[in-house]
């Protein structure tokens, strides 16, 4: 799964909102996609709620050293 576009972070209620251009996955062409999201030390993890094969997705980025 894969999406271009931009995002804001709201670090009030600690989430962000893609605004996706196109993906990989047709159906998130044009929409918002908002994230609650958590920092733990390098790591930032978000869930996407329903994953587009049904279920929920876990993704993790950690900062570059």
């Amino acid at each position: 799964m894969a999406h271009v576009g931009t995002y804001t972070v709201n670090e009030a209620d600690k989430s962000f909102t893609f605004r996706v251009d196109n993906a990989t996955f047709p159906n998130w062409d044009k929409t918002e996609q908002k994230r609650p999201f958590v920092i733990t030390g390098d790591e930032l993890k978000y869930t996407t709620p329903v994953a587009s094969a049904g279920g929920t997705a876990t993704v993790i980025w950690k900062r570059a050293k």
